[in-house]
């Protein structure tokens, strides 16, 4: 029997499906995104429970013209079935396919590009007044799940909006998650949701979303609001008294009831909330039950859930945890600290062993930077562990709250390099440049494991700040010995000395600089291999040792080499007033799109082939020589 989904090329096709086979429209996106993303892995939970959100706005509305801004975007696999991107779906995440955000260089109905939290609300209140001043009748749509108002940058444009628009649409996606675990309707839909059975509930899940963005005491004061105005719902003091008109809760599964409440929404000359209560992973069994696991999930069993290619190897994220928590267990000072990412960086290992030192600040890394500033200036030592990526937006705390005052915080940057499938806004590949200029502040990263683990009890001896950089998932799999070293600061290891050529890598390349040293040794070039450990301090004078005994040196880099690794050695080069030529490798200046690392490394140079053609003009002047 023809799907539903297969007449599905356009919104337009989407408005003339009959309103009673919608449900089974959505069983069928179901279905495909649980064949898609058992494959490809991706973001299945959040698109589960968006199914009848997606449909009923593209029901009520008309994208490209309308405009939907998805906060983070994960969420946006369903738009993409629903807007012309059927028949590639199968290709998303994969080499040459579909982004798994949003992306406007991919189809004119993803209006604005997205991969981080708290961003829908600002630009959709930017798109909004452009309208107003062109003129236009267009909609701004703004989707933003309950994780993303724990954003500051959230509530600086609710600050914003009433003042600056007269019609923007806010749809609060309630499902109580982000990663980890963390609000219509018309005037007569409200009068019955209030005297509905189901009210209780409803009322719950308000004040559970109230607590966790203003605390205990919030809740409290709202009850007395609540008194007072006889059965407001709890959010609605919040967004009323910002200036928005506060409707909901509502199901976020009812589609009729979703459509008849956007429809109403649209007639609206004032900004407006509709807060929608869903459930993340819904339709799929081991998605309900396992909400963090399938959150992103890798390719899995269809059937069971189980996560394709396990592997028992530990990776860095889990060190991070189980080697904090054994450094915890004799040093009181020591505290963890995680912007809404327990699992991901492996302090959920923390948490149960020192719940009192351990803190999910939700998705607010600038508050968590500042935070772990002022735990440090009472002598405590926070470890602050976040991806590379989502580090980027706590710049600013991280060189005036933290580094100005020499502060003893240690950043732990997960996910530092390439990041594969999730593409340009997951990569961490500019890390090394937001440090390296930065007065007071240490930049390390290991080559395997057991450095890994060496570093991390080195940073916890600093007396300043000390950013810990370490790829994703596991390294080369090196056995972590009993007792840790504590690493010389600016120290590089010589792995091997060496003739005409040195080949200096950073972090995670070793792999490649071993076969890059093969390859010059087959050639008749004898070639040393150190491994620098630190961007900053550079060991200055193990660079200016390999740069008097050798003709040519590489560095390696998972970075950007705009500002990376490889700037520092020349930089330091020049200070030095020494002229040897270097060959850097690393990621061009431009932002690298989604794809298995390999194929990227392939396709961006960093490969031996692609360093010894680089080379080779200043190879061809060394005599080379039999090793």
């Amino acid at each position: 029997m023809a799907r539903i989904l297969d007449t599905i090329n356009s919104p337009a096709d989407l408005k003339r499906v009959p309103l009673e086979q919608l449900p089974v429209l959505a069983r069928e996106i179901r279905e495909e995104l649980i064949a898609v993303a058992s494959k490809n892995g991706g973001h299945l939970g959040p698109n589960l429970g968006v199914v009848e959100l997606t449909i009923a706005l593209h029901r009520a509305f008309d994208t490209p013209t309308d405009h939907f801004l998805f906060d983070v975007s994960h969420q946006a696999y369903v738009h993409k079935l629903l807007t012309g991107r059927r028949d590639r779906f199968a290709t998303i995440r994969q080499p040459g396919g579909l982004n798994g955000f949003m992306n406007r260089e991919e189809s004119a109905h993803d209006c604005f590009g997205a991969g981080h939290a708290g961003t829908a609300l600002s630009a959709a209140l930017g798109m909004a007044k452009a309208r107003d001043l062109c003129g236009g009748q267009e909609h701004v749509v703004a989707l933003a799940g309950d994780a993303a108002f724990t954003c500051g940058v959230t509530y600086e444009a609710l600050n914003n909006i009433a003042t600056t628009t007269k019609r923007m649409i806010v749809i609060l996606n309630d499902n109580e998650w982000s990663i980890d675990k963390n609000v219509g309707a018309i005037a007569n839909y409200f009068n019955k949701l209030v005297t509905n059975e189901n009210y209780s509930y409803l009322h719950e899940r308000a004040s559970r979303f109230i607590e966790k963005i203003g605390g205990r005491v919030a809740v409290k004061m709202l009850k007395r609001a609540e008194e007072v105005t006889k059965g407001f719902l709890l959010p609605s003091v919040i967004f009323e008294e910002l200036g928005l008109t506060y409707y909901g809760p509502v199901n976020g599964h009812d589609i009729p009831t979703l459509i008849k409440t956007f429809e109403f929404l649209k007639t609206q000359e004032h900004p407006v909330l509709l807060h929608a209560l869903t459930e993340k992973g819904r339709g799929y069994a081991p998605a309900m039950v396992q909400r963090k696991a399938f959150h992103g999930t890798p390719a899995f069993n269809p059937d069971t859930g189980e996560a394709a290619g396990a592997t028992t190897t530990p990776t860095f994220s889990q060190l991070l945890g189980d080697h904090l928590c054994q450094i915890a267990a004799t040093d009181p000072r020591v505290v963890a600290i995680t912007a809404g990412m327990p699992n991901g960086t492996g302090l959920e290992r923390f948490q149960p062993r020192f719940p009192d030192r351990y803190f999910d600040v939700g998705i607010a890394e600038e508050h968590a930077v500042l935070f772990a500033a002022g735990m440090a200036a009472k002598g405590f030592k926070p470890v602050v562990a976040i991806y590379s990526t989502f580090m980027q937006r706590a710049v600013d705390m991280i060189i005036h709250d933290v580094c100005l005052q020499n502060l003893p915080v240690v950043f732990c940057l997960d996910r530092g390099g390439i990041s594969g499938d999730d593409g340009p806004t997951h990569h961490g590949l500019f890390d090394i440049a937001h440090f390296r200029g930065v007065p007071n502040a240490v930049h390390m990263s290991p080559k395997d494991e057991d450095e890994f683990v060496d570093m991390l009890h080195t940073a916890l001896r600093q007396p300043g700040p000390v950013a810990l950089r370490y790829p994703r998932g596991i390294g080369t799999g090196a056995k972590v010995k009993a007792q840790p070293l504590t690493l010389t600061v600016g120290q590089a290891e010589v792995i091997k000395p060496g003739g005409p050529v040195a080949v200096w890598f950073y972090g995670r390349m070793g792999e490649l600089a071993r076969q890059l040293a093969d390859e010059l040794a087959r050639r008749g070039y004898d070639a040393a291999m150190v491994n620098a450990r630190f961007a900053k301090p550079l060991d200055t004078a193990a660079l200016e040792a390999s740069a008097r005994s050798a003709g040519l040196i590489f560095t390696l880099e998972d970075h950007a080499l705009m500002g990376g690794f490889g700037s520092a050695v020349l930089e330091e080069l020049s200070n030095l007033r020494l002229t040897v030529p270097v060959v850097r490798v690393g990621w061009p200046d431009r932002f690298i799109e989604h794809g298995k690392e390999a194929g990227l490394r392939e396709a961006h140079g960093l490969t031996v082939s692609a360093a010894l053609a680089k080379a080779a003009p200043y190879l061809q002047h060394l005599k080379p020589v039999a090793v």
